[in-house]
């Protein structure tokens, strides 16, 4: 007698009621659900409708994916940061206003240059002040030259800031000089970022320790709002010496910024030396860092020091994902509007955001020569095939797209007509304007804005200008590429 079929329904009912089963079922349901839910945190907080419809989209169709990305890549507030300049009744705002009321004293009263940075100054909540003098360092020899110098002449403290740290000969070098003024009684503060310097031996750190330095890194993930947030990065290059005199830019501190990287080679950066009231506004964001990263308040000079015949007007703008607008988007917007007959600006990375690409083409079709200086050679294959993809309509609109030959060009530098000249830290991608802290020094004079110029002239003398051509016959598989690159741009 043939045995009877098994019921399919009965055997459903069994699968279904059997502990695995009914564990991975809860899994599912757990997994939409908090794809669900966090994807009406993404409505909330994502910054740009691409974005937030990404995000959404992701969210809740593919969570078990999307969930752990949203986490480390998502977010686009830095949680718990405390910016001085204004965060109400806190301990950090009480102690440091009665200190940049001094230095409001130094505030420049140029009518026509106010005209140009107030935006600047109200995002930056410092104001714009004379009495400075400035150096244009043009890469890492003369940048790391007066760096040492200054290092070498502290009596009193030092503020030490860097994205990047590396123990080779540069970082050694660094270590032995900060180790020695550590010795001879000067407070030393150095700084670090946990993730661009993840490569930093312990022995680094620990012999600087026991020299006398405190050392800190910047906890990139500290807070429960940022715990798995690994996007956000403190990108800053800060040096302050006594409150008198700051160095700011690109060079981090590694043997590559000097060129001795054959993979690189020649090495194509930019850094600023200040002196004057202009040195306390760059001390500023290092004494938020460094309260962020610890807790304390550091105990500093704050009475502003004229820079003898120095006449020189600087704005100091800090930014980053602690801020209440997008204050460095904004300020390279606010400079390219500005722009009547000139605009100038070196990047390593370009991969802007659509209110700077809007502004660079309005001001290449009202007539302004507008010039983007980017490199050939790339040192990140994903930015490096994402700027493709944007380069094609500003070519159209008019912009001047050059690319850097001679090297590997990292310098972070604009020219507006024949004043304003900005050198700093931020990059024209959206990792600068919505994820990284930042800096950005602005200078208001011809002098400097002269320099500068001779700056850019030679950087265009060994570069390539783009044609409207190019992008269009590159291959097939070539403008896919860059394409599928381009969407990545929110986090790159």
């Amino acid at each position: 007698m043939a045995a009877a079929l098994p019921d399919p329904s009965t055997l459903t009912a069994r699968r279904t009621s059997s502990p695995r089963w009914r564990r991975l079922i809860l899994f599912v349901v757990l997994m939409h659900t908090a794809g669900a839910l966090t994807a009406l945190d993404a409505l909330m907080s994502t910054r740009t409708a691409q974005g937030t419809i990404a995000w959404m989209v992701s969210l809740v169709t593919l969570p078990y994916v999307a969930l752990p990305a949203y986490w480390v890549f998502g977010r686009t507030k830095f949680q718990g940061y405390v910016i001085g300049r204004r965060e109400g009744d806190t301990a950090l705002n009480r102690r440091l206003q009665s200190k940049l009321a001094l230095v409001h004293r130094y505030r420049e009263p140029l009518p026509a240059g106010r005209r140009q940075v107030q935006a600047v100054e109200r995002l930056a909540k410092m104001p714009l002040v004379g009495h400075n003098r400035t150096q244009l360092l043009v890469d890492g020899e003369a940048t790391f030259r007066s760096l040492f110098a200054g290092i070498d002449s502290a009596g009193r403290y030092l503020l030490v800031q860097f994205y990047i740290v590396r123990d080779d000969d540069l970082g050694r070098e660094l270590k032995r000089r900060l180790e020695a003024k550590a010795r001879a009684g000067v407070r030393v503060h150095f700084l670090y970022d946990e993730i661009g310097s993840y490569r930093l031996p312990a022995a680094y750190v620990e012999e600087l320790a026991a020299a006398g330095v405190r050392v800190q890194r910047f906890h990139s993930t500290r807070g429960p709002g940022n715990r798995f947030q690994i996007n956000f990065r403190n990108h800053r290059k800060i040096v302050v010496a006594d409150g008198r005199r700051a160095w700011v830019g690109g060079l981090n501190v590694g043997d590559e910024y000097l060129g001795r990287d054959p993979r690189f080679g020649a090495w194509r950066d930019t850094h600023l030396a200040l002196e004057g009231p202009a040195a306390l506004c760059l001390q500023l964001p290092f004494v938020e860092d460094w309260h962020w990263a610890t807790g304390e308040i550091l105990d500093l000079d704050w009475e502003p020091a004229p820079a003898g015949d120095g006449r020189v007007p600087v704005l100091v703008l800090p930014s980053g994902p602690a801020d209440r607008f997008e204050s460095a988007s904004l300020m390279m917007q606010h400079v390219i509007h500005s722009a009547e007959r000139r605009l100038w600006i070196s990047s390593p990375y370009f991969v802007p955001d659509e209110g700077i690409l809007g502004a660079l083409k309005l001001a290449a079709l009202r007539g302004v020569d507008v010039r983007v200086l980017i490199p050939e050679r790339p040192d990140n294959l994903l930015t490096w095939l994402a700027a493709y993809a944007f380069v094609q309509p500003l070519l159209e609109a008019g912009v001047q797209i050059h690319r850097y030959q001679a090297g590997f060009l990292h310098a972070k530098a604009f020219l507006v007509d024949d004043l304003l000249a900005g050198v700093g830290t931020v990059n024209l991608d959206n990792r600068s304007f919505r994820l990284n802290f930042e800096v950005t020094a602005l200078v208001l004079d011809a002098g400097f804005a002269a320099q500068v110029e001779a700056m850019f002239v030679a950087d265009l003398a060994r570069s390539r200008r783009m044609t409207l051509t190019e992008v269009p016959a590159r291959p097939f598989w070539f403008r896919a590429a860059s394409r599928a690159a381009h969407l990545a741009a929110p986090v790159l």
